[in-house]
């Protein structure tokens, strides 16, 4: 269809030839930045890792334009106009077609901001950011109850969790609805005031929700937890671990959210400690990840044990191992259930680790 078209700028061969933030000297000074100090730490000995690939879900690159966020009449502007589109979020799932001319690859379906204004469902547009001559915003479309048999989505795509296909989509496309689906969650969860239990109303374009009574007036802004995630190693091993949570057969790295007054390397630290009773001597950050499933950002490294005897925390983990490089090497070249999903950066610090030697 046209309006499915209209993602066409997010393809592929785009997503190749130049960065989503091209438009902007800001942002791309920041992403040269980034990159930068990526591939330092790729070159420096100390890491085994090769970080200046983004993750998945990182590295779209959209400019964000905050400051024009308060600018009711520029945002009223965009919302009228043709080359607008919306990024749909339907219960945390975000609309996908998986055959875009005729190809098996998912690709992200938008919508005209005026198809979707017609419709009625233009009440609390997010701005998302600016790509050329596009702008994006998020909306929260949940309170459909069957969005299969709606007619500005019946024919257009099937809103689909965005882990099961965000590894399979372009940079730019997955990292997008990573960001409309991390908004839209925040805005659900702060309907009301943390602080007197008032109702908000959202401001600045979607990036602000404030208390409606006047004695209070509180101001909240979108919340990410910060949570490290390491693959704990020594020699030629790697230790993994599987919680009751994780499909059968998987094993993972180890991960735990940032206590308060907690610095990452402390978290780390503690972390490895706590779930398997391992002492760390030494650790390397590798590389971060947006994790909007629900709220968090993912601070990735690589930690060297002092020692190898495991003692599991009951309560978090079922099981723990040390695995070789061979054999982890084999399962992932069988397509074994061992190792985690392609999207997640604990899959991407095993495959570099196990990348990092011979």
């Amino acid at each position: 269809m046209a309006t499915t078209a209209a993602a066409s700028i997010f393809s592929h061969a785009q997503a190749r030839r130049l960065p989503l933030c091209h438009a902007t000297t800001a942002a791309t000074d920041n992403a040269n930045l980034i990159e930068a100090v990526a591939m330092t730490n790729a070159t420096d000995r100390r890491h085994p890792a090769q970080a200046h690939r983004p993750n998945v879900y990182a590295g779209g690159g959209l400019d964000r334009i905050g400051d024009l966020r308060r600018d009711h009449a520029w945002i009223t502007e965009q919302l009228g106009a043709t080359q607008t589109r919306i990024v749909p979020v339907w219960r945390s799932q975000n609309l996908i077609v998986t055959e875009p001319g005729g190809s098996a690859t998912p690709s992200v379906v938008l919508v005209p901001a005026t198809e979707t204004a017609a419709a009625g469902l233009l009440a609390e547009p997010i701005l998302l950011g600016r790509h050329d001559d596009t702008t994006y915003f998020a909306v929260d479309v949940s309170a459909i109850p069957q969005p299969e048999q709606h007619p500005l989505f019946a024919e257009r795509g099937v809103f689909t969790d965005l882990r099961s296909v965000g590894s399979l989509m372009s940079g730019p496309q997955s990292s997008l609805l990573a960001y409309a689906r991390g908004l839209v969650f925040w805005h659900s969860r702060h309907r009301f005031c943390g602080v007197c239990g008032h109702a908000t109303i959202t401001e600045e374009a979607g990036h602000v929700r404030t208390c409606t009574n006047p004695a209070c007036n509180a101001q909240h802004w979108p919340r990410t937890d910060p949570a490290v995630i390491m693959l704990v190693h020594r020699d030629d091993r790697c230790l993994l671990a599987r919680s009751p949570r994780f499909r059968p057969g998987m094993f993972s790295t180890l991960a735990g959210f940032v206590e308060p007054g907690e610095s990452l390397e402390e978290t780390v630290i503690r972390e490895v400690m706590e779930e398997v009773g391992v002492r760390i001597d030494a650790l390397h950050y590798h590389s971060s990840q947006p994790w909007p499933f629900p709220a968090s950002i993912m601070l990735g490294f690589h930690a060297h044990a002092a020692t190898t005897a495991i003692t599991l925390q009951p309560t978090e983990l079922e099981d723990a191992h040390w695995f070789s490089r061979d054999a982890l090497r084999a399962a992932r070249d069988e397509g074994s259930d061992l190792l985690p999903g392609g999207d997640s950066i604990a899959r991407r610090l095993i495959e570099d680790w196990l990348d990092s030697a011979p």
